[in-house]
């Protein structure tokens, strides 16, 4: 196994470990819950604490079932089509109580959400597919550019003079190459607005980790594969990208099944 998948595995499993995490926490309050309003002897109590049990126990099950599905999918390295809407709802739910409990173990929040991304990709790469996706969207943050480059293209992307100062021209190069369509955003706001407008089969999409998952989670039925850019000269300015990892996503929704 390589440094890389090592590095990965163990970007999961603090994702993995972290969702566990907050489960129990929402257990432990359950428990505590029962305890104090049992004490209470009077009808009304006992009807609305059976109510809000019945609630409650409902909530968890898919919870947990959510969690289930998604450790067996991660594990197995295979899907479950039909529980992907509840692993969809589990993670949705339980990942911002497994911000708030990890940063309060001492964990940053930037490491959490890389987690989060790394078991977003394999889990769509775990999704059996019978043919090649076309239409797949390239979707990278101005930051790629240049910060002294004086040609807009996030209005059009061939405005690039392709000058060698930034990785935007190979990005163009790979578009080209791959048959793929590329867009240059300046937000999550643009970005889901491209989405809405080009309707792609698939996106890769290149951002740091804050964006990357706030657009994986408010994109739905559509896969993303996310890249977190490289920051050298620190957050938003001459950001890079791993090319060889653009590849690999492209070629992945390209190649037509999970052979």
């Amino acid at each position: 196994m390589t440094t890389v998948s090592v590095e990965n595995n163990m970007r999961k499993r603090l994702f993995i470990g972290l969702l566990a995490l907050s489960l129990i926490f929402l257990l432990l309050i359950f428990v505590a819950a029962w305890w104090l309003v049992s004490q209470r002897e009077l009808l009304a109590n006992k009807v609305i604490l059976t109510a809000v049990t019945g609630f409650i126990i409902m909530v968890f099950f898919v919870l947990f079932l959510g969690f289930a599905a998604l450790v067996w999918s991660l594990w197995r390295s295979r899907t479950i089509p039909s529980l992907q809407s509840v692993i969809s709802t589990a993670t949705n739910i339980l990942f911002p109580l497994a911000i708030h409990l990890g940063k309060w173990v001492g964990l940053e929040e930037e490491r959490i959400k890389n987690s989060f991304i790394q078991v977003s990709n394999h889990l769509v790469k775990t999704k059996v597919r019978t043919k090649p996706l076309e239409h797949i969207l390239i979707l990278a943050p101005h930051c790629l550019q240049w910060i002294h480059c004086p040609y807009k293209i996030t209005i059009d992307i061939n405005n690039c003079r392709e000058c060698g100062k930034c990785q935007v021209f190979e990005l163009r190069e790979r578009a080209r190459r791959y048959g793929t369509k590329l867009m240059i955003v300046t937000g999550g706001t643009f970005a889901r607005k491209v989405i809405k407008d080009i309707k792609p089969q698939a996106v890769v999409a290149i951002a740091c980790e804050r964006d990357l998952t706030s657009g994986i989670q408010d994109i739905a039925g559509i896969p993303v594969i996310g890249i977190i850019n490289e920051r050298p000269e620190g957050p938003c300015a001459n950001t890079r990208v791993d090319l060889n990892k653009v590849d690999e996503a492209i070629r992945y929704f390209q190649k037509g099944g999970n052979d």
